[in-house]
């Protein structure tokens, strides 16, 4: 058995690595290729995800596989070996029932997409991506019919991010927390608002990502395995546990983003750095699933990031480096500042309490394209309609409305939920943490962060995928996800706020 299990993982470590290579392109694709090289990069991203799938998708692993399956029965089913035969074999099923042909189909779509999407962006222009998005749109319908008939046909895209979650799950946590945030919405919109103009002036931008690199290593974030780029949609992508990439990018009109970015950045890197060396080259390296994952951005982004004791420490440094822009502001009215709640065009910069509105919509239109009864070509109308209804407010362009994302340029429809269920469970974790760490608060204040680093390492990142999502929050949380403590620490968080 030992003999049939070290081939196994030999073969699926020469997977890993092509994934590798392959995460290496779209990394340089999305920070430092020249434009020109779009039509190329392509070609190389359909062979090497072409060889990748073909490798994988082998009669050799398929032997491995129910071999070693029939020789595990009765074994310790939370064993590392057990849990690896588990996930490979959903993938292995997954993968064997799309075509090879397919999948280099998908990366030269995307690819062209993707180029086609900074273009229409920085024009502001929806015709310009339109027939690329339609294409996408009919590739993951496709995609789709490989696979049995699901209660929903979403719940196949769903699947590739949230292992076992249900359209029908997501649609009911967020049809119990859809009317809550609105609530807080209308109490918070009958109290005066909070001045924030100190936040869309004129900073810096070399002190801002010096800054920003100060605060990403007091997190925890080691630079000998990882750093951080420019690119025009902040993401985080890793060759290896040891080698983990983030982005992050300045915006004119309200440059302190760029310190947020780089928070919600180092969250997912601080992940994937802290999964068990032993997963390295397997399927278990990585985050159990995207909503786990964002959970981890958002802890650091927001519950920590953007609280009082977190600035308690930073501010003062933050006011030597901007004595004009801040100098004379006090702490108060920078933390109710840099919590402000407004409705807002722009998803990556909006606050915690309307947040998970712009995912509701994105889950909407997604769930409409995929049905078929949304029409790519009427995206930017409807888009329009549904920001003023969920938000009030409509964007004046392309740019700000329909075309801020990067995720349909990849192909990735089903993506979009994983982002407020994040939001969920990092509340959920957020209060274990409290409880398990009482004086954590007075731990930021003196820029000590490792009790929650070690904390989440313990918890969640050493086991890489090894778990299933609602699994894993289950285990470290005692339920799976509940929007019930991010409504308590919003309901709470902006009381004091607002005084409501």
């Amino acid at each position: 058995m030992a003999e049939k299990m070290d081939k196994l993982k030999s073969l699926l470590a020469e997977v890993s690595d092509l994934n590798a290579v392959g995460a290496v392109l779209g990394w340089d694709q999305q920070t430092y290729m020249p434009k020109g090289g779009a039509e190329a990069r392509g070609n190389h991203l359909a062979t090497v995800g072409k060889i990748t799938h073909q490798k994988f998708t082998s009669d050799e692993i398929g032997i491995l596989l129910t071999d070693l399956e029939k020789e595990h029965m009765g074994a310790e089913p939370d064993s590392d070996d057990a849990r690896l035969l588990k996930l490979t074999r959903l993938e292995y099923d997954r993968a064997t029932r799309v075509p090879s042909e397919f999948v280099a189909e998908f990366a030269i779509v995307t690819s062209k997409a993707f180029e086609a999407w900074v273009e229409a962006r920085s024009k502001s222009d929806f015709s310009i991506f339109q027939p690329h998005l339609e294409k996408v749109v009919e590739l993951n319908q496709r995609y789709i019919s490989f696979f049995p008939p699901a209660d929903h046909p979403y719940d196949v895209l769903l699947d590739q991010f949230e292992r076992g979650l249900k359209t029908a799950e997501v649609q009911e946590i967020f049809d119990a927390l859809r009317p809550q945030q609105v609530e807080l919405l209308k109490a918070i919109a009958g109290k005066p608002q909070i001045n924030d103009t100190f936040l869309h002036i004129d900073y810096d931008q070399q002190k801002l990502w010096d800054f920003s690199e100060v605060i990403a290593t007091k997190f925890g974030f080691d630079w000998e395995r990882g750093r951080q780029d420019k690119s025009a949609h902040p993401f985080t992508t890793n060759f290896s546990i040891n080698d983990v990439r983030i982005t992050t990018r300045f915006e004119s009109e309200n440059p302190i983003v760029l310190l947020f970015s780089t928070m919600h950045e180092t969250g997912h890197g601080l992940y994937e750095l802290g999964i068990n060396q032993a997963y390295e080259r397997t399927p278990l390296a990585g985050g159990t699933s995207l909503a786990v994952h964002e959970s981890q951005s958002r802890l650091w982004e927001n519950l920590v990031g953007r609280s009082m004791p977190f600035w308690e420490h930073f501010y003062p440094e933050l006011q030597k480096l901007f004595p004009v822009q801040v100098g004379n502001l006090d702490l108060g009215s920078f933390y109710k500042g840099i919590n402000k709640v407004q409705s807002s065009l722009i998803r990556v910069n909006a606050d915690e309490a309307t947040y998970n509105l712009h995912i509701m919509l994105r889950l909407e239109l997604e769930i409409g394209m995929i049905e078929g009864t949304i029409k790519v070509k009427d995206l930017p109308e409807i888009w329009n309609i549904k920001m003023d209804e969920y938000l009030g407010v409509v964007p004046p362009d392309d740019a700000e409305g329909v075309l801020q994302d990067i995720h349909w340029s990849g192909g990735t429809l089903g993506y979009f939920s994983t982002y407020a269920l994040g939001n969920l469970i990092s509340a959920q974790l957020w209060e274990k943490i409290n409880a398990d760490i009482p004086d954590l608060s007075e731990k930021f204040r003196k820029g000590e962060f490792g009790a929650l680093l070690d904390w989440l390492r313990e918890k969640v990142h050493i086991h890489g995928s090894k778990y299933e999502p609602q699994e894993l929050v289950q285990r470290v949380t005692g339920s799976k996800i509940d929007s019930g403590p991010y409504i308590r620490y919003l309901n709470q968080k902006y009381s004091e706020i607002y005084g409501l």
